[in-house]
């Protein structure tokens, strides 16, 4: 899996080249599954969010928009309601 931190630091040209890469990976996993030689049935789902991985970061470097921040540690949860027991049905006779 290409890591998006990775990806930013190509140029567009660098982005095009990968997902070219893995479209052809893809056209191979996909004639493996068909002849029932594919071992890593994974791979398929990981090859696809690459590459729409990389189309998005490369669409969002095209249209000169800045890239997202990284995230923030999420902060601490406010103290919740303890819960209330369920209610149950009253037996009918």
């Amino acid at each position: 899996m290409m890591k998006p931190g990775d990806l930013r630091a190509m140029t567009v040209d660098q982005l095009d080249d990968e997902a070219m890469k893995l479209k052809k990976e893809q056209f191979n996993l996909r004639f493996q599954r068909a002849t029932g030689q594919l071992e890593n049935t994974a791979r398929v789902r990981q090859v696809r969010r690459d590459i729409a991985r990389i189309k998005t970061i490369a669409a969002l470097k095209r249209a000169g928009r800045p890239e997202p921040a990284p995230k923030a540690a999420p902060a601490e949860k406010p103290a919740t309601k303890p819960k209330r027991a369920a209610r149950s049905k009253p037996k009918s006779e």
